[in-house]
């Protein structure tokens, strides 16, 4: 009994590590902004874990090559949400916008994800669901006006927040197809030929905007990126996943606000203000009423 208790404890740490993990990059994301573009570093992302699974998993690729070759084109669907358009999308906004902000808007995908599955599952949310979301929409749109909401009628906002949005959004598709399909391929697999196709679908950017070269002021933040909240977090997170559960480990992922601005508070000097405050309690709010009776229909998926 002590045993299974010791397990436990440890297995609490895992999710812990891996949603800080994801954190840091968010806070990496919007410091390597003004040394590398969206482009460059997204390729270079996973280029540097590409090549760092080739040897362990090209051979298991190709023995079970068949299996992969009447999933390709749902990998290649999955990889074009989860690792172009919403991590492609995120380098991009962190030149807008504060690692903060990003932080909190990341929040918002189980929310999404609700509606989402509403329209391609035909999992019809709830009353929690959809008070905690419209609870969720307000604190989001409270945080991108800055406590202000006729300055975002006015001026729009802040364009970073709304490309963040956007990227949180495709994650949500990505995280609904994967629930869709429930694909029998390996993990490991699964992520290596997504990478795969993510490289792909990179070229035609590379060509039209240029790579730029990796040099010792991006040079950490790309390799960091290409290791850390690639594939180590997502280790992380499926063994706290079969030690402690899906509902309790996706629990974690609500620290990933909280854990981002004490990051970019410490590192680029952000200020956590009242807006942050008041916005993020009413977006962790809706997001713990909205998943009230409802952790058997949402899942939440391992972020790029």
């Amino acid at each position: 009994m002590k045993d299974v208790a010791k397990v436990h404890w440890w297995a609490l740490l895992l999710p812990m590590l891996a949603v800080l993990i994801w954190s840091l990059n968010i806070t990496v994301t919007r410091y390597v902004a003004d040394y590398i573009s969206p482009v460059s570093i997204s390729f270079y992302r996973w280029l540097v874990a590409f090549l760092v699974l080739t040897p362990f998993i090209l051979p298991q690729v190709w023995k079970q090559r068949m299996l992969v070759r009447r999933h390709l084109g749902q990998l290649a669907v999955l990889s074009a949400f989860g690792m172009v358009l919403y991590q492609g999308l995120a380098y991009s906004a962190a030149h807008y916008t504060t690692a903060t902000n990003m932080g909190i808007i990341n929040a918002f995908i189980p929310v999404f994800t609700i509606f989402v599955s509403m329209f391609i599952l035909k999992d019809i949310p709830n009353k929690f669901a959809v008070i905690g979301s419209l609870i969720s929409f307000f604190g989001l749109m409270y945080v991108m006006s800055q406590g202000h909401l006729a300055n975002l009628l006015q001026s729009g906002g802040h364009w970073g927040d709304a490309i963040m949005v956007v990227a949180v959004f495709f994650y949500a598709f990505y995280g609904v197809f994967l629930k869709k399909w429930q694909l029998q391929i390996p993990l490991l697999i699964s992520l290596y030929v997504q990478i795969g196709f993510a490289l792909i679908y990179h070229l035609p950017f590379i060509v039209w905007l240029g790579l730029d070269s990796i040099n010792l002021q991006n040079g950490p933040s790309v390799f960091y990126a290409g290791i850390f909240p690639s594939l180590i977090a997502p280790l992380l997170w499926m063994v706290a996943v079969q030690q402690i559960g899906p509902n309790r480990t996706s629990i974690f992922m609500n620290l990933m606000p909280v854990f981002t601005a004490i990051i970019a508070s410490l590192w680029l000097s952000e200020h956590w203000t009242i807006y942050h405050t008041f916005g993020g309690m009413m977006i962790l709010l809706g997001i713990i009423l909205a998943q009230k009776k409802t952790s058997i229909k949402t899942k939440k998926i391992i972020p790029n």
